[in-house]
């Protein structure tokens, strides 16, 4: 089965043998906007297609995982009904978080990529095999990527890199497979 989507060879093979996928929420899984209710809870909107998506991800045998400085109670159902069980919440310093989880997946930087949009993601971004921002992320991380996403976060951008490490890791086809006639 031939895929529909297409990314630059060097790209894929920079991909090709990552194991895990750092994701920061505010600005990648969600628009970077935080709405309040009249109780002061922030309320936060996650895109199907970034969940599908993830959920794929771990089918191919990529762990996602989220490393956030926020902490609520619906970051925590979004990520339990998409079964992310490597999530930091109200994390600072995103780094020693990111080399926690590689220790406990047994992989290192070579096998990790990292998709942020601001500078508290860069010290979690630079050491990995791959990284990635969103279209709308801050200039600096834009400059630091190896992959620019065409979408913005919360729009899809961690869909794309969800079908981009799908690609290079060869799984994308069996996958989309599953789904047609």
């Amino acid at each position: 089965m031939q895929a529909t989507l297409h990314f630059p060879a060097e790209v894929l093979l920079q991909a090709q043998n990552i194991k895990v996928l750092f994701l920061d929420v505010d600005g990648v899984l969600t628009d970077g906007g935080l709405l309040y209710s009249d109780s002061g809870e922030t309320l936060k909107r996650f895109n199907t297609l970034d969940g599908h998506g993830l959920k794929m991800l771990q089918k191919a045998g990529i762990t996602p995982a989220v490393i956030t400085g926020r902490d609520s109670e619906p970051l925590r159902t979004r990520l339990a009904a998409l079964g992310i069980t490597h999530a930091h919440y109200g994390i600072e310093e995103k780094r020693p978080a990111a080399e926690q989880t590689l220790r406990a997946l047994g992989l290192n930087w070579n096998q990790a990529a990292a998709m942020g949009d601001d500078w508290p993601d860069l010290p979690m971004m630079q050491p990995c095999a791959f990284a990635a921002a969103p279209a709308n992320a801050h200039a600096e991380v834009l400059a630091r990527s190896h992959f620019v996403s065409r979408l913005q976060g919360g729009h899809g951008a961690v869909r794309e890199v969800c079908d981009l490490l799908m690609l290079a890791n060869g799984r994308y086809a069996d996958l989309l497979g599953a789904y047609l006639p």
